[in-house]
């Protein structure tokens, strides 16, 4: 509920949510439902399969389409709001993202086989925006063969340009402990917002 509380913008919210549990989402989105239209859809058991259960359920005059982790659920209004203003300003693709601060290792088997610049490493966050019409034809047909993690993935991987623009350190995913305690200090307005970019 409070993901959708900070979706800027949004007139149709459709969730994937855990098979059998439809009726209870449904009553917690209740605070939420008077302003937008919002449909539970049960989901699928990998994350490709959820979104094309919630594409399924989007009205077909939907032009514009995000996709949102309910872990990110700090992601601030404005981010929502850029993402779609890029895919109206044409963009097919967009995702917002934070450059990485952290020297990544590529690891195999335990040992270090390359250190990638990190200068042109970006961390991916939600929503991702799309022209709705590109986002249901890649999940009609996706490429072969391709584990992928987001949409933006098959978007790239079937051979589309993919737009950034800037996320926010807020958008971070509330999956260990340690995040819930950094979500109660967002919360609590303890926890500003970086404004430096990464060196």
């Amino acid at each position: 509920m409070h993901a959708l509380s900070r979706a800027a913008g949004v007139d149709v919210v459709v969730v994937a949510c855990p098979p059998g549990s439809s009726a209870r989402v449904t009553s917690l989105l209740a605070p939420v439902a008077g302003r937008c239209e919002v449909h539970v859809v049960e989901g699928a058991p990998d994350r490709q399969g959820s979104v094309r259960a919630a594409l399924d359920r989007v009205p077909g005059d939907v032009d514009v389409v995000l996709v949102h982790d309910a872990a990110r659920c700090l992601t601030p209004p404005a981010v929502f709001a850029d993402v779609v203003r890029a895919v109206r300003a044409g963009a097919r693709a967009v995702v917002p993202a934070l450059p990485v601060t952290d020297t990544i290792k590529q690891v195999r088997g335990g040992v270090v086989v390359g250190t990638p610049d990190r200068r042109e490493l970006w961390a991916v966050q939600t929503p991702q925006g799309f022209d709705a019409a590109l986002l249901r034809a890649v999940h009609a047909d996706p490429p072969a063969g391709l584990a992928v993690t987001d949409d933006a993935g098959m978007v790239e991987a079937a051979g589309h340009e993919v737009l950034v623009v800037p996320g926010s350190e807020h958008a971070f995913k509330i999956t260990r402990p340690i995040d819930l305690l950094l979500a109660e200090a967002v919360l609590a307005g303890h926890a500003p917002e970086r404004a430096e970019e990464a060196p």
